[in-house]
């Protein structure tokens, strides 16, 4: 089922359950949904990895307000935040450990032959392919500099 479909239905469910945060963050969710599929060029359906990234783009403007709020003393808005982060990461793919991240990406050095910083580039494009929504790219981009230094 995809993403859309398994959100709107969800809708539903946090509506019998009379669940506040979940269906308020599913709306939120499905809102935004909407106006990628709506957005001048979109041909009026959402792949599963463009839910992906607005799902990641969510989770982590999330736990940004809530580091904002926690800093200003402001505990119960920032409890909030991360109830509707930990809400949108049950449908985000499980985080590698930076010990899978490394792993892959040694693989990948040695499938393209890159020894040099000068092969970050082709490096860093497949892995981030390769990972795209189990790893954020500034890990990717650190693990990568370590080996290829």
């Amino acid at each position: 089922m995809a993403l859309f479909e398994q959100v709107s239905k969800d809708i539903r469910e946090a509506m019998k359950a009379h669940d506040k945060v979940r269906l308020e963050t599913l709306r939120n969710i499905k809102k935004f949904f909407l106006e990628a599929k709506t957005a001048p060029g979109a041909n009026d359906t959402l792949e599963d990895d463009a839910a992906m990234k607005i799902l990641q783009k969510l989770a982590k403007q999330g736990e940004e307000s809530a580091e904002v709020y926690q800093k200003a003393g402001r505990i119960e808005l920032a409890n909030e935040e991360l109830a509707q982060v930990n809400v949108i990461k049950e449908y985000l793919p499980q985080p590698l450990t930076e010990e899978e991240v490394r792993a892959q990406i040694s693989d990948i050095i040695a499938q393209t032959g890159a020894s040099t910083m000068k092969d970050m580039g082709k490096v860093m494009g497949l892995a981030s392919k390769q990972m795209a929504g189990q790893a954020d790219g500034k890990t990717i981009s650190t693990i990568v500099r370590q080996l290829l230094a």
